[in-house]
């Protein structure tokens, strides 16, 4: 893959953008659509994460610490139905384990709706998907999920537990998890499809009250504004991505 290094960030944005935009023109009709789109990203984030961290030193994250999960998780919109399919492909077997997810799901965005990144923080409400320290959608998480690591585990719980610390984040991972995002996004805006950022609690209890928030998204609706991240701006972001694509 072309390499994201900060020397050559614009060409690897446009590889990835047109790599996206031959995966939206190829398969939007598809029932995969969703899946495909969303692996591509995901492949796209660790593939190119391992180039960038080869040699540096092990981040703390290996799956099993949940203390960054009090933090506002965005996503984009494929995210969020591929997180809303997963919730109702396995409601029934984790119900037989004594976890409702759609009722935690209901009840965090009732309680923290709207909340800016450090209100959301500042709740200590644990992510609906954590399950005895675990996320129960590990291999599916957002990509900004997978492009926040620490290097430091006491520290991430010292400052997600309101206490001052410095929490050393793995530059590497925000950096690929953002050219891979924004390519993602760009691609969608060129297609026509809603590209915002949205939070992802309460984009997915929306996708999970509408059985046709999916559909509506693919044929350039979008149903789950009203879970976007109020601060997105969307004009500022678009000229940008012009910018890059031209």
């Amino acid at each position: 893959m072309t390499d994201p290094s900060p020397e050559n960030p614009s060409a690897f944005f446009n590889a990835m953008a047109q790599a996206f935009d031959a995966t939206i023109r190829e398969r939007r009709a598809r029932p995969e659509f969703i899946g495909a789109l969303c692996l591509q990203a995901f492949d796209s984030f660790e593939g190119n994460l391992a180039i960038q961290t080869e040699g540096a030193p092990a981040v703390a994250c290996a799956g099993d610490c949940p203390a960054c999960c009090v933090l506002r998780v965005v996503a984009t919109a494929p995210e969020v139905f591929l997180v809303a399919r997963f919730v109702t492909a396995n409601q029934r077997a984790l119900a037989q384990r004594g976890v409702d997810l759609p009722a935690r799901i209901a009840a965090l965005d009732a309680f923290a709706s709207g909340c800016s990144e450090s209100e959301r923080m500042a709740l200590r409400q644990p992510c609906p998907y954590i399950e005895s320290g675990l996320c129960l959608l590990y291999r599916l998480r957002p990509l900004a999920c997978r492009g926040h690591a620490s290097y430091d585990k006491d520290a991430c719980l010292a400052a997600t537990s309101g206490r001052d610390a410095d929490t050393a984040i793995s530059t590497p991972h925000l950096m690929v998890r953002s050219l891979v995002q924004n390519a993602m996004m760009s691609s969608l805006r060129s297609a026509g499809l809603a590209w915002r950022l949205y939070e992802l609690n309460g984009a997915v209890a929306i996708a999970l009250g509408d059985a046709e928030a999916e559909r509506r998204w693919i044929e350039g609706d979008d149903p789950l504004l009203c879970a976007a991240i109020p601060d997105f701006d969307a004009a500022e972001i678009g000229a940008t991505f012009d910018s890059l694509r031209a």
